[in-house]
């Protein structure tokens, strides 16, 4: 009776193993059956692609008409869907590789009002911030806190007239206590060269203008590919350029302490072709942009 019950025990532990062998290969097997077969890796997660430009964050004015002499806003749901009329894709239209095409002309009709010829006003196909995503032009940052930055990149095909564009701005806005809406660093294409145009702190008791700006050139990119980046970081003006084609890799370099000279304006960054030529009807600009980066923090 003993043999037997040792027996049945021996048989017992044999089929018990067994199964524990079968279930662990199982175990093995679905795991195999998980492992990439090219990178014997397990799989990973396409990442999501980042957008050259988040049209949320931006419209688009064009030189035309809107009803009341003034230049047209495009928003970004027009853009994202592709539904700007024949007249606004003269302006601005998407090449095949992605770009975006910013042409124009003086015509009249600028973002503060009709203008005629050699009258102070330019025209312009520009884009304008809303750093946050808000559809308002009250959506703006200060350099009194955080860490603003743009980077453009972008190419200028050709420019008529006198040569002059500019390709990204810092715009103030009319700000609380404050008078004026000061254009406070412009970044200008000028034949080839491009160029710094910066306000710096006025006499006592006047407001920021072009009156106590400064000049800077840069480099010279003529018409190749190049990203421009600006960055105000505690209150400080910063530049950079890269020009892969002209071997140029200018990293950021300071330029001036607008919090410490007492500026106090709200602003949004602008980038595109605001055309510096307003004596005739017929010449015409065109810049190319690529891709747009702003970062707030």
């Amino acid at each position: 009776m003993k043999k037997i019950f040792a027996l049945f025990i021996i048989l017992a532990t044999l089929i018990i193993t067994y199964s524990c062998s079968t279930s662990n290969n199982d175990d093995i097997n679905e795991e195999i059956e998980e492992v990439d077969e090219e990178t014997n890796q397990p799989p990973t997660e396409t990442p999501t692609e980042i957008p050259k430009i988040v049209w949320k964050n931006w419209y688009l004015s064009v030189p035309i008409n809107r009803g009341d002499g003034s230049a047209t806003s495009i928003y970004y749901q027009a853009i994202e869907n592709n539904t700007l009329t024949a007249d606004q894709s003269e302006y601005f239209y998407k090449n095949t590789d992605g770009s975006y095409t910013m042409f124009t002309k003086f015509t009249g009709f600028t973002t503060s009002g009709s203008s005629g010829l050699n009258a102070g006003k330019y025209c312009r196909t520009e884009l304008r911030e809303f750093w946050r995503g808000i559809q308002s032009t009250s959506d703006n940052w200060s350099m009194n806190t955080g860490t603003h930055i743009l980077e453009t990149t972008l190419k200028v095909d050709y420019v008529e007239g006198n040569g002059r564009t500019i390709v990204a701005q810092i715009h103030g806005i009319e700000t609380a206590g404050l008078s004026g809406s000061p254009a406070t660093v412009k970044i200008r294409w000028n034949s080839g060269m491009v160029q710094l145009d910066y306000y710096t702190k006025p006499n006592s008791g006047n407001v920021w203008t072009s009156d106590s700006d400064a000049k800077k050139d840069v480099g010279r990119v003529d018409n190749e590919l190049f990203t421009f980046k600006i960055k105000i970081e505690n209150g400080k003006f910063y530049y950079a350029l890269i020009c892969e084609a002209k071997n140029i890799n200018i990293d950021y370099t300071y330029v001036y302490d607008y919090v410490a000279n007492g500026y106090a304006y709200n602003n949004y960054f602008k980038t595109g072709n605001y055309y510096g030529w307003n004596s005739d009807y017929t010449k015409t600009a065109q810049v190319v942009l690529y891709e747009v980066k702003t970062q707030h923090f």
